[in-house]
């Protein structure tokens, strides 16, 4: 008799236990040479080093790996399905950015800093537009292909949060 629980079916457990690949829309995840990796729609790869299947604090199968803890010390950290999508979401948003920081400089604008998702761009008030620079974020990566994106900006003299 062979029994098969729900965290057996999800495609994380499945990885780290069968030491498999497992594919999920445009995500890969596979467990190779000790690690876990998870492969976002661009290309670039999350790793978790030492994967394993514990009980965790709750009492259910939960997945640790081996990173640096709370205490800024090697350790194994305990991780849950909400956290790894927000990792997903979270890279792939860095992922956007990065691509839309390579199409904005490459157009002219000088990027001074980024903080979080936005960049900030110092120019001359007669350089480009503030709807130029909206458009360019807004431009879809190959791998992102159907992905909505929209860019809004603001313009002033000195930095500031809106």
């Amino acid at each position: 008799i062979h029994t098969l629980s729900l965290h057996d079916a999800l495609p994380i457990f499945k990885a780290v236990k069968e030491r498999t690949t497992v594919v999920v829309g445009r995500i890969k995840i596979h467990y190779e040479s000790g690690i876990l990796f998870i492969t976002l729609p661009s290309g670039r790869k999350i790793s978790y080093i030492k994967p394993r299947i514990e009980i965790n604090k709750f009492g259910r199968k939960g997945i640790t790996y081996e990173g640096i803890g709370e205490s800024k010390r090697w350790s194994r950290i305990d991780t849950y399905g909400p956290k790894l999508v927000e990792n997903i979401v979270q890279a792939t948003a860095c992922d956007l950015l990065a691509e839309a920081m390579v199409l904005v400089d490459k157009a002219g604008y000088k990027i001074v800093m980024h903080v979080h998702d936005e960049i900030i761009v110092e120019a001359p008030m007669e350089f480009g537009s503030l709807k130029e620079v909206c458009d360019i974020m807004a431009i879809s990566p190959d791998w992102s292909d159907g992905l909505p994106l929209r860019a809004d900006g603001y313009e002033c003299e000195y930095y500031r949060k809106d």
